[in-house]
């Protein structure tokens, strides 16, 4: 039977199945809230304001199909993916390492820049040929370090309490310094067309391409939700209903959006007609944002700026850095055998601290070779890999959820599933039109 909705849920019931919904917007809010939507208020004004939405509308189901397929059969996507064929398994992993480096050099940078701003942190970098040291790259490392032996010491306890706390002080002071920034704007000149040449310009496609990329995240981040949702699952011993599930996911992925439009209004409100233009160097970048809302806000909000882009940077690194090499030691399992129902997150600790070692090597090795001032050629290219590879995850996640071994009165409703093949649409086309105009 389907589950009955008109009934209220007992409180402590969902606060039992609450937490991966903050887990999604800890890893969500941050380089495609905090750089992209930012520079998006600051260079078009609300000109991308649709872009937006209508990211975040159609890219709903393929993100909610994570939660929903763990409730609903109490393993992860990556079971859903394996009952499809191991050429499932092959393209997540395909995809999965053409990213996922690049993805953890660019969160963990942009967090080292803004905690180098924050904290006033740097240094001479020594003299070594061919390689970036600089104080980011060398903040990026600690923050590495620091999110590897939280993890490794409290898993999914400490990743879930830690993130609680550190979304919660992102939300306020976002939302604080929007209240703040927008008698700021000038709302005779807002902006609220697009640039004339958005679909046309090269340039101009790449940016709005990059900021659709990781809006509000990439989808590696579905698989993760599911893998999160059963890791609470054992953690506080209550399975979640699907519709618990649902709403513990709507809760992050709706503040998510939210926060998304307060970023480009405080990009608006203080860079759009300034002439000002971000910085190509992480330290600096983050020390320009600052700087700016300090100076158009008042001195006194310079702390607050700063505690806001260091939460949202940080919850996303130790998402970020839990979630690769979770995803990684499940999918170890998933090549040799199906998942049990009862007591799935049988994580493999050699397997997962493993792939978190290499995952640590390979974006600091990028990060030491790309030169300091190719922070936002960075930032663009692993949104736009993202970007390219979605419809894929996409349509790997409506395959899970609407698929036979699932049961008819747990699958989602009609207008979910036409609102997943309008994205799938979406994301095929765009993404083939942007390789059109790139190569043609």
């Amino acid at each position: 039977m389907a589950e009955n909705t008109s009934v209220p849920l007992p409180p402590r019931t969902f606060m039992k199945a609450m937490g991966p919904g903050l887990l999604f917007a800890g890893a969500a809010i941050g380089v495609s809230h905090f750089v992209q939507s930012t520079r998006a208020g600051a260079d078009f004004g609300f000109g991308l304001l649709a872009v937006i939405v209508l990211a975040n509308l159609l890219k709903y189901p393929a993100f909610a199909f994570g939660p929903h397929y763990a409730a609903a059969t109490g393993t992860s996507l990556f079971e859903g993916y394996r009952r499809q064929g191991p050429w499932a398994l092959w393209v997540y992993l395909a995809l999965t390492l053409g990213t996922c480096f690049t993805v953890q050099a660019v969160v963990t940078v942009v967090t080292a820049g803004i905690a180098c701003a924050v904290l006033g942190f740097s240094y001479e970098p020594p003299k070594v040929a061919g390689l970036n040291l600089s104080a980011p790259v060398a903040m990026s490392a600690l923050l590495t370090l620091v999110s590897a032996l939280m993890l490794a010491a409290g898993r999914f306890k400490w990743l879930d309490r830690a993130n609680k706390v550190l979304v919660a002080v992102l939300t306020v002071s976002t939302l604080a310094a929007t209240l703040l920034v927008l008698p700021q704007i000038d709302w005779s000149q807002p902006g609220w067309l697009p640039p004339k040449d958005a679909l046309t310009d090269r340039a101009q496609l790449v940016r709005i391409t990059a900021l659709v990329g990781w809006m509000p995240s990439a989808f590696d981040v579905s698989i993760w939700h599911s893998l999160w949702t059963l890791a609470r699952r054992d953690d506080t011993g209550h399975r979640p209903s699907v519709r618990q599930a649902l709403l513990d996911f709507d809760v992050g992925y709706f503040g998510t959006a939210l926060l998304a439009l307060c970023f480009m209004a405080m990009g608006a409100g203080v860079m759009f007609h300034s002439g000002a233009k971000f910085e190509d160097n992480a330290a600096r970048f983050g020390a320009q944002v600052v700087n700016l809302y300090a100076a158009s806000l008042g001195e006194w909000s310079r702390p607050l700026l700063g505690l806001c882009a260091l939460s949202v940077m940080f919850s996303t690194t130790l998402t970020v850095v839990d979630g690769f090499p979770r995803a990684f030691a499940t999918l170890v399992k998933r090549f040799g055998e199906a998942e049990r129902e009862d007591g799935l997150a049988t994580l493999q600790p050699r397997v997962y601290r493993g792939a978190m070692a290499v995952m640590a090597l390979g974006s600091l090795g990028i990060l030491a070779a790309v030169p300091a001032g190719q922070f936002k050629f960075l930032v663009d290219l692993a949104t736009t890999l993202s970007f390219l590879s979605a419809p894929f995850f996409a349509v790997l996640n409506h395959r899970a959820v609407f698929a036979p071994w699932v049961a008819p009165e747990l699958r989602p409703g009609e207008r979910m599933r036409w609102l997943s093949l309008a994205g799938i649409f979406f994301l095929s086309g765009f993404a083939l039109y942007f390789l059109y105009i790139t190569f043609a």
